[in-house]
């Protein structure tokens, strides 16, 4: 056996008081391929195959980005649209640096204590989408729980400064939780965002499994703030992860009736050998039932797709949903 090589994959398993998580080390035999075999194990059906990342826009955003020592949630996050949405010229910048004070079981930024933030991000930020002639922006961040303010004010001032350099710009910022504090998402509401989106990310079940520290109600009530303090709130939920169809139902209904209008829906996919495998990949005719279900519940707008992610196609968004 190779003692030097190892395999670490984590498996969702019930036992008695709930669905638990299992990370296995499996050292690997020195005569197997280890891409091949990461390739087998990271098999996908057809319907989730994706744009090569790649073309001149994807070069010219790629460059920008590095230039710029910007972050983007598109690399961060492993998004599988990156290709698509890097060719049309756009991009999920993140801000507050790339470093989580969280560490949920799906998410593929990385865990440990952050830099202190950098002041001038903010005008760099605001030159590069400038550069980039963009219409509308999405702002993302990791969790800052070591700030006294979560990071609040420095999204504040990031939204300020994207608006002034570019105006006429709609800005979408997907905000954490914030520890569900009223007076810091209010400094948000206030900075002139157009859209303040905020993920539930999954079912209320399985939330202390695999996001932490958050939880299900918080983010409900957060999402129930901006609606009720006059913003456009948004909300993203991911399937896949050990959810039954009828919990995806009750998920949509509790994000609608926090006053939240626009909803993505799509299917989770392991980032990495460290993360949680999918419990089920759901095709592509359930996400219709998923889409139909929310459009007669009441949505402005719904994004329900295998693929989808919290900012896929996110410039139609804004358009659609009135304040």
């Amino acid at each position: 056996m190779c003692h030097g090589v190892t395999i670490a994959q984590s498996f969702l398993y019930h036992c008695q008081g709930g669905f638990k998580v299992l990370t296995l080390f499996v050292p690997l035999p020195v005569q197997k391929n280890v891409k091949s075999l990461m390739q087998k194990t990271r098999r996908l059906p057809a319907w989730l195959k994706m744009q090569r990342a790649s073309g001149d826009n994807y070069s010219k955003v790629k460059q920008l980005v590095t230039s710029n020592n910007l972050h983007t949630i598109c690399t961060s996050g492993n998004c599988p649209n990156i290709g698509e949405c890097w060719n049309a010229g756009t991009a999920t910048f993140m801000i507050l640096g790339e470093i989580c004070t969280r560490a949920c079981k799906f998410c593929a930024t990385k865990t440990g204590k952050p830099c202190p933030p950098d002041p001038e991000e903010p005008v760099r930020l605001a030159n590069s989408i400038k550069k980039l002639n963009l219409k509308h922006c999405v702002i993302t961040s990791v969790d800052r729980d070591d700030l006294p303010d979560h990071g609040a004010s420095f999204w504040a001032e990031t939204v300020r400064q994207i608006k002034n350099t570019n105006p006429g710009i709609t800005v979408e910022t997907l905000v954490p939780d914030f520890d569900g504090r009223g007076d810091l998402i209010l400094q948000v509401i206030n900075s002139g965002a157009d859209i303040i989106s905020h993920n539930v990310e999954t079912v209320r079940r399985l939330t202390p499994v695999i996001r932490t520290k958050a939880q299900y109600e918080r983010s409900l009530g957060v999402l129930k703030f901006i609606s009720e303090h006059g913003a456009v709130s948004k909300s993203g939920l991911m399937t896949g992860l050990g959810e039954d169809d009828s919990e995806v139902y009750d998920t949509i209904k509790d994000i609608y009736s926090s006053g939240c209008r626009i909803i993505t829906i799509g299917q989770y996919l392991q980032p990495g050998f460290q993360f949680m495998e999918p419990v089920r990949y759901v095709t592509p005719e359930v996400f219709e039932e998923y889409r139909k279900f929310a459009v007669n519940e009441g949505f402005d707008f719904v994004e329900s797709n295998p693929l989808v992610r919290s900012s896929y196609h996110a410039e139609r968004h804004v358009n659609r949903v009135e304040k």
